[in-house]
This record gives structure tokens, C-alpha cells and sequence, in this order.
């Protein structure tokens, strides 16, 4: 069975960093796309940075140049370096993968981490 552990997450004040992992463990094939998003309190999921099997990365407006997200594909885990951080960027933070589970199986299927609270105090 295919699953995401996030770890990383806390209580931090406004300016502070922290840095999430997520874990994919579990037999899979290849990995794909890998991402993080984010839900707020009473708001819709949304994405925050997602990046490619050639490190190719891309990142919502309001996190560009403060958020860095990086993947080892060795150890088929990915990461958000999150610095200078925000009251607004609190909210629980989702990990995203996309793989194939074997060779036979052409088809790619989509993973979620169970979510990790970042709450920012200002």
C-alpha cells in the first residue's frame, strides 16, 4: 500500500522558517509530479509549489521567492523549505505525488499525505 508521510510542520512566529518532508513509502514503479498544497480555515485547497522528475519547480504567487520546494528521488521523498513566513500562510499542508506502481500498469495514480498544521503567530 502507497503512502505519504508528511513531518515537518509546528508553531512558528511571523519571519521564522520551517521545512516539511513527505515520505513517499510503499512499492511503487516511478514517481511523477510531487507537490504541496495548502487549506485554510474556511478556504479552498490551494497550490502552493509543485516540481517535476527534472527539478523543473512551480509556485503560487504569494509563496515565490520566500518557498523552495526540492524532491530526492533516492529516497522518493519530497520537501518545502518555507522561510520569512506569514500569519497568512497558515493552514494545514498537503503532500502530493503522482506514481505508477509497477511496470505492467501504465496507469498514474494520484497520493495525498494525511496533512501537516503550520500555524505562523504574528
Amino acid at each position: 500500500q502507497v503512502q505519504l508521510v508528511e513531518s515537518g510542520g509546528g508553531l512558528v512566529q511571523a519571519g521564522g522558517s520551517l521545512r516539511l518532508s513527505c515520505a513517499v513509502s510503499g512499492t511503487v514503479f516511478s514517481i511523477n509530479g510531487m507537490g504541496w498544497y495548502r487549506q485554510a480555515p474556511g478556504k479552498q485547497r490551494e497550490l502552493v509549489a509543485t516540481v517535476t522528475t527534472s527539478d523543473s519547480a512551480v509556485y503560487a504567487d504569494s509563496v515565490k521567492g520566500r518557498f523552495t520546494i526540492s524532491r530526492d528521488n533516492a529516497k522518493n521523498t519530497v520537501y518545502l523549505q518555507m522561510n520569512s513566513l506569514k500569519p497568512e500562510d497558515t493552514g494545514v499542508y498537503f503532500c502530493n505525488a503522482n506514481a505508477r506502481r509497477s511496470s505492467f500498469d501504465s496507469f498514474i495514480w494520484n497520493y495525498w499525505g494525511q496533512g501537516a498544521q503550520v500555524t505562523v503567530s504574528s
